[in-house]
């Protein structure tokens, strides 16, 4: 009886820590079966369009930072999103977008990209991008210099895996830890975000409004302002917003429990 009792213990926690995974699992598996996720169309087919959510850059005077997020495709996307940031100075005609795009690797080509010219609010492979944030007007100016500067340093340009990083929400992450005043709010389906730069074990919350510990993206706890307190299990993020009065959950996203009157 002792031995079975023995037995018994050393497996209360891994049986419970699969449970919690399988809890997690819910979320993902929930957008899977009733979300609107198309799941028919090869990526080949899909649209590219603008989604016409970003001014025409010809009449913004304004400088101008946005940061979209939109369903990855296919099933990945009952997981996760794919997030860019969009700049534009006060003098310019048109955006210039930075994102990290992983098929970039089977060409022979750096992850990290930066193009100017297009639309910064294009469907990704037919998901409409949400803006995640907006800034505009003064200071703008100054908060994209610094963009550029952590552009230049993100120190995985040539590197992708998308789980549990460093991938494209792994980038977003990393710009948005270096120019903090931004205070980018990244969703729990921004699977990667918590995967932290060069093996450090402590950094701040993307939104530079709180820290973070995170062994490798797979396992950690962070608690800020803007996102409040959230656990990271396996790149499975939930938590609790009390700013926002919102649930944190994998796969759903930010669920407000208490719309604002």
């Amino acid at each position: 009886m002792s031995k079975n009792r023995n037995v018994f213990a050393w497996l209360k926690w891994p049986l419970r820590a699969v449970a919690l995974v399988a809890i997690l699992l819910l979320g993902p598996l929930g957008v899977l079966a009733f979300g609107e996720l198309d799941l028919e169309t090869h990526w080949s087919a899909a649209s590219r369009a603008s989604s016409e959510q970003a001014p025409d850059p010809q009449d913004e005077p304004a400088a101008l930072i946005q940061v979209y997020g939109a369903r990855a495709h296919n099933w990945r996307g009952a997981f996760g999103i794919h997030t860019w940031i969009a700049t534009k100075r006060r003098t310019a005609g048109q955006y210039t977008v930075y994102q990290a795009i992983g098929w970039n690797l089977y060409r022979g080509r750096p992850v990290l990209t930066v193009s100017r010219g297009g639309p910064p609010d294009l469907l990704w492979f037919n998901a409409k991008p949400e803006i995640l944030l907006e800034r505009r007007g003064p200071g703008v100016e100054a908060l994209i210099d610094r963009i550029e500067a952590a552009v230049a340093a993100y120190p995985y340009p040539r590197q992708y895996r998308v789980w549990p990083g460093p991938n494209s929400n792994t980038f977003t992450a990393f710009v948005a830890r270096q120019v903090p005043e931004l205070g980018l709010d990244l969703p729990p389906t921004a699977i990667g975000k918590d995967y932290l730069t060069d093996g450090q074990l402590i950094d701040r919350m993307p939104s530079g409004t709180g820290w973070q510990i995170s062994l490798n993206g797979l396992l950690g706890v962070g608690l800020g302002w803007e996102e409040g307190i959230e656990f990271n299990v396996l790149g499975l993020s939930a938590g609790i917003d009390l700013k926002d009065l919102a649930l944190r959950l994998p796969g759903i996203g930010q669920f407000t429990v208490v719309p604002r009157g």
